[in-house]
């Protein structure tokens, strides 16, 4: 089917917008055949008896959580319909699904659904596609005596919960935080295991916010935009990865529509939330970001447009009277920016324009823009702290609101991602039981665990809990999630480590599809979906509206699938832990329990019996004013950093500099006090001096949210792959013109990791210099040293970035050819 044209699969599949609306099957000889053999749906032709709706949801990593109404008619699922509560108020907003969850029947019923457990086929390694089919009794008892083997041989440091988000937002049935799944309970019942920290969307940031405000700090509601006089967004793109209707989508065009903010979006592509929600687009060289900043404020000091009042009252290091005893002299960021640090270098608009590519006269204009609108909200997305230097770039743009004293009061911001009101739902099946193993590693780490885990050390590779690991990690557990390859960096040479088993012994992926990861595994569990279980829903982010919802199980799970708690509750009886991880109660029963402990600190939440009826719960919150309290009194209400002030000096980074090692270090491996612009390998300066004199890679890479998939969730759904959301390669004209490229071609884009093939969207609406592959594609190696499905990650490094260890996915440099 995947080889039919799009047409002929159009006519072959029979759809028909006519008949029921968008992608309804309807009767029509091959349409209806193929429709009962590969999707398991009935003809919609007429209707039938049992037919009823159920309340379902959408539950993938794009920061929404949208409740479905399933229209289920004798067991099968024939339609899905959008909320239709609420209104079109902020606060009481109807939350209506975007194209990923009204397609999830094509997910459900999916050629690529797993029906059973599978084994990898004795005699073959990971990836050969060589499975045999086997009973969920033989595959359990496998699993748990392999684990007792490792856990004799290595102790339960060797076991490992991958990081997966390809089903957030449930209770019960969640992949994560993975420290709140079902496998994580039942771990920490059997001894613990080795810990991540930090995730994929955020490391850098995650390790930025200690060092500057103590703890994660978010900024201003998207809602609260309406008291300002300028939104400026770095990086920030809800409108594709906040796509719910009734989540930041709806809330920035809302706030636009009803009170004309001006939106300023800083970003190397002109992205969906640039055309539709920004009044100005300025595009500027991935990584820059730290390097604009410093221009905006050199500007902001020379004209003093500073909030100098603030800065005085609220900061550490900004001036040489509020750095700390132990910081030398000239080590304030403006004497950084004044050229009187150690580089010696001004950070004039002239300065930023060479490194950025944004004209310093436009640097200059949008200097005073900032500084004189009050109040301005500024936020940043996920986008300028995942690279090389992504803690000092987020550190940069948390500094800038600072310097125009924005923070902590209505219309303002803390320069963070937004945050949302949030209802609070209990949460006591996933955290009544800790980890008894304090040791974890970078999230982005644990390839490197695999390969040379007893290597790996605190001040290295930023092991937390104990200054070294003792053994490396020989069991990978992944549930819900394709980080064990899509996900990660450099799939080659990720693939090779897989395939090795001298490294990991034992690799389980429990998902609902055939997925990259886990066609690499020793055993594929096949999961339940979300309508094929029940489950209470954690909110999305929604601005100051708050809600949950009651998925309940729509229909019986198909084929051989099974509920992960089920599947873990069996595990957990063969280990011996199994009444401790159930302590009696089903999954409905921990529902309900999770329900009625939610009534203790939320009165008004309906019961169990009505939230099922309703299916969705909402009510108008408060719009979230971080640091309200510490602006108005820092004394009485001081931050958790080690001065209770916003630090732009951390004492505590130019310790870490002096301490941590970097053996092999490539440029930008290093650790800064203040929120430098950093050049780092593969950055902005090398692409340029390749770009200028002809080098081998010459163009960054980065990767974009597409609104046909989250990460690789919904990436097999073919309505959304080849017909709404296709996969190509935005490269900007004057690069497209140079290579023979025209749009529409078939392109080659390569280094020395890899090589994809795409197509070409030639577009002004990419930055010269900078083409974007959609995240999140599924590798699809073609035997040739092609990854025809174009996936991000077959470029991309395993370098980390050197405070957090993160995945700098977005440092990354390639050339483009036409295929």
């Amino acid at each position: 089917m995947a080889n039919l044209n799009k047409v002929t699969r159009r006519r072959f599949l029979g759809w028909s917008a006519a008949a029921g609306g968008a992608g309804a099957l309807v009767a029509s000889g091959a349409g209806d055949i193929l429709s009962k053999q590969f999707l398991g749906i009935p003809a919609m032709g007429q209707e039938e008896a049992n037919e009823k709706i159920v309340w379902s949801a959408c539950t993938v990593n794009c920061g929404s959580r949208c409740p479905l109404r399933l229209k289920v008619r004798d067991g099968q699922i024939v339609q899905v319909m959008a909320d239709n509560t609420g209104d079109a108020e902020l606060g009481t907003q109807q939350i209506r699904a975007c194209v990923r969850g009204r397609s999830i029947r094509h997910r459900i019923y999916n050629p690529d659904r797993l029906k059973t457990p599978l084994k990898r086929k004795p005699d073959t390694k990971r990836g050969d596609g060589e499975w045999i089919e086997i009973s969920w009794e033989q595959a359990l008892d496998e699993i748990a005596e392999k684990m007792k083997d490792i856990k004799s041989n290595y102790g339960n440091e060797a076991f490992y919960l991958q990081y997966g988000t390809g089903v957030i937002g449930a209770t019960i049935a969640r992949s994560w935080p993975p420290v709140e799944t079902p496998f994580a309970r039942l771990m920490n019942l059997w001894g613990g295991y080795l810990n991540h920290y930090s995730d994929y969307s955020t490391a850098q940031i995650t390790s930025a916010y200690p060092y500057h405000y103590g703890e994660w700090i978010g900024s201003n509601s998207f809602d609260d935009v309406a008291n300002s006089k300028l939104q400026v967004m770095f990086g920030n793109n809800p409108l594709e990865t906040r796509m719910s209707g009734g989540g930041e989508t709806f809330v920035t065009q809302k706030i636009k529509q009803e009170h004309g903010v001006k939106t300023i979006v800083i970003d190397p592509r002109q992205s969906e939330t640039s055309v539709a929600l920004a009044d100005e687009w300025v595009a500027l060289r991935p990584g820059t970001d730290a390097a604009l900043v410093a221009g905006l404020i050199h500007v902001m000091l020379t004209e003093n447009l500073q909030d100098q009042k603030f800065l005085d009252k609220y900061t550490v290091g900004f001036d040489e009277h509020t750095l700390p005893d132990s910081a030398p002299k000239n080590s304030s960021y403006r004497a950084y920016v004044m050229g009187k640090g150690p580089d010696g270098i001004e950070k004039t608009p002239q300065w930023a324009a060479k490194v950025t590519g944004v004209p310093a006269d436009r640097i200059t204009q949008l200097a005073r823009e900032i500084a004189q609108a009050k109040p301005c909200a500024i936020t940043q997305g996920w986008g300028p702290q995942r690279h090389a230097n992504g803690e000092n770039q987020a550190r940069a743009i948390f500094l800038l609101a600072a310097v125009i004293g924005q923070i902590g009061i209505k219309g303002g911001g803390t320069g963070a991602r937004e945050s949302s009101a949030n209802l609070g739902m209990a949460s006591p099946f996933n955290t009544q039981h800790e980890n008894p193993i304090e040791t974890a590693i970078p999230v982005f780490g644990w390839t490197e665990a695999v390969e040379r885990g007893e290597e790996m050390t605190a001040t290295r590779d930023g092991v937390q809990g104990k200054d070294k690991l003792d053994v490396p990690i020989k069991m990978i557990w992944s549930y819900g999630g394709n980080a064990n390859t899509n996900q990660h960096g450099d799939l080659n040479r990720t693939i090779e480590l897989l395939r090795r088993e001298d490294k990991a012994e034992l690799i389980v992926v429990s998902d609902i599809q055939m997925s990259v990861s886990a066609r690499y595994a020793d055993y594929v569990l096949p999961d339940a979906s979300t309508a094929e279980q029940e489950d209470v829903i954690q909110q999305g982010s929604a601005g100051n509206m708050e809600y949950t919802i009651l998925a309940s199980k729509a229909i019986e799970p198909i084929h051989n699938t099974k509920p992960i708690y089920e599947v873990c509750a069996e595990l957990a009886e063969r280990l011996g832990v199994g009444k401790k991880f159930t302590e009696g109660r089903t999954q409905e029963q921990w529902v309900k329990h999770t329900i009625a402990e939610s009534a203790r600190e939320i009165p008004e939440l309906p019961s169990y019996e009505k939230l099922k009826e309703m299916g969705v719960w909402k009510r108008a919150g408060e719009s979230v004013i971080p640091l309200k309290e510490f602006r108005e009194d820092p004394v009485a209400n001081p931050l958790e950093t080690p001065s209770g002030l916003i630090e732009i000096y951390s004492e505590e980074l130019a310790k870490l500099r002096k301490e941590w090692e970097f053996p092999n270090a490539a440029p930008g491996d290093e650790i800064t006090a203040l929120p430098e612009h950093v050049d780092t390998w593969e950055g902005p300066a090398e692409a340029h001096k390749a770009y200028t004199s002809g080098g081998k890679y010459p163009l960054q890479c980065i990767g974009h949210h597409t609104k046909g998939r989250t990460h690789s969730s919904y990436a097999n759904v073919d309505w959304l792959r080849d017909d709404a959301h296709p996969q190509v390669l935005w490269i900007n004209p004057l690069d497209a013109r140079k290579r023979g490229i025209k749009n529409d071609d078939e392109v080659y884009a390569f280094n020395d990791r890899g090589r994809i093939k795409s197509v070409a969207r030639v577009s002004p609406r990419i930055a010269p210099g900078v083409i974007s592959v959609p995240q999140g594609s599924w590798f699809a190696p073609d035997g040739k040293g092609v990854d025809a499905g174009a996936s991000v990650n077959t470029l991309t490094s395993w370098h980390p970035s050197p405070l957090g260890k993160g995945n700098a996915q977005h440092t990354t440099l390639v050339e483009v050819e036409k295929a």
